[in-house]
């Protein structure tokens, strides 16, 4: 007997602006080895354990996602890779045929040990952050971070063969922004891309004024195409950032900029924290438990995909991000998800 083969469309993911969802970015931890001064504030408490979602947990979701039409997984966290046995998440996600992109993002730390694992378990892009190339001012930012051990992490995943490293920089005024130069020459050197970053604002940081620290993406593009030739290109990778091309260069120059250029209007993606908080907007708390959905319906995953589907509905239109000392959140960036 011929087996029936059904042609019914693939479900996907649209919000009520008509949106499609295709990226999620997964958080599996709140903690982390550094403490940078724009994601942290020095007093942070961590979740309990028992709060966050089990790997096998987060391993569930990635399939429902994958389900729903979800093709690029984003692993975030704080730092995802301080997370015990998190190389067994990335095996368990890396055989979901219908995510084409797993994807990390990382302060590199623990890239050395781990750049060989994650290749082999099927991630193909890895962005790692980094602030400055000073050592002093290196530790200042991340308060406790040796850059040697992220350069090294850094030249770990540029041997291991990912189809893309990129850098992240977040440039903050007075702190790093007469970096941007050294940063771009550093990643055409190693032959990866960059993206520069405007802070986000999350949390509320002590000694660290946000408003003083702006410093915008048309202040950067400026300060680069002092000393490049910026060739515009199309391309994108899923995420926000808009990138520029370098002449002579295989080196794309990304800028994400919630401030001066938002990207709301074609915002493709939702963020799920460690603790199963289901994040429709980074700069909005409009939200959904997946961790009751997942733990209530131990078995039945069409139930929590449905809570997935409904979620959709209070997707906002856009963050609301303004220029403050004061956050308009609460939540901190490694609450969220990096």
């Amino acid at each position: 007997m011929s087996q029936t083969i059904s042609t019914a469309p693939r479900p996907v993911l649209i919000d009520r602006y008509g949106r499609q969802i295709n990226y999620v970015r997964l958080s599996i931890t709140d903690r982390c080895d550094l403490r940078c001064v724009y994601c942290l504030s020095e007093g942070m408490t961590f979740l309990p354990r028992n709060q966050l979602l089990t790997l096998e947990e987060i391993a569930r979701l990635g399939r429902c996602f994958s389900e729903l039409g979800v093709t690029t997984l984003r692993i975030t966290g704080g730092e995802p890779l301080v997370r015990r046995n998190a190389i067994w998440l990335f095996e368990q996600l890396g055989q979901l045929s219908a995510i084409h992109d797993l994807t990390l993002t990382t302060n590199g730390t623990q890239l050395s040990r781990y750049a060989r694992s994650l290749k082999d378990a099927g991630v193909s892009r890895v962005n790692i952050s980094l602030d400055s190339l000073r050592p002093e001012r290196f530790r200042r930012i991340t308060r406790i971070g040796d850059l040697d051990r992220t350069l090294a992490g850094i030249a770990a995943a540029v041997r291991t063969g990912f189809q893309r490293v990129k850098l992240n920089s977040v440039i903050l005024k007075h702190r790093n922004h007469d970096e941007i130069i050294d940063l771009t020459r550093f990643a055409i050197e190693q032959g990866i891309d960059i993206s520069f970053i405007e802070e986000m604002p999350l949390g509320t940081v002590s000694g660290h004024d946000r408003v003083d620290a702006y410093y915008p993406s048309d202040a950067i593009r400026h300060d680069l195409a002092q000393t490049f030739e910026l060739l515009p290109t199309t391309e994108m990778t899923g995420g926000p950032s808009r990138y520029v091309r370098i002449a002579g260069t295989d080196t794309r120059i990304g800028f994400i900029s919630p401030h001066s250029h938002n990207f709301c209007s074609n915002c493709n993606r939702v963020r799920v924290t460690a603790a199963g908080r289901l994040l429709l907007c980074l700069g909005q708390e409009h939200g959904v438990d997946l961790r009751r959905a997942l733990r209530a319906n131990p078995t039945d995953d069409e139930r929590v995909r449905q809570t997935i589907v409904t979620a959709m509905e209070l997707k906002p239109p856009g963050h609301e991000f303004a220029l403050s000392s004061q956050p308009g959140l609460i939540r901190h960036m490694n609450m969220t998800g990096g």
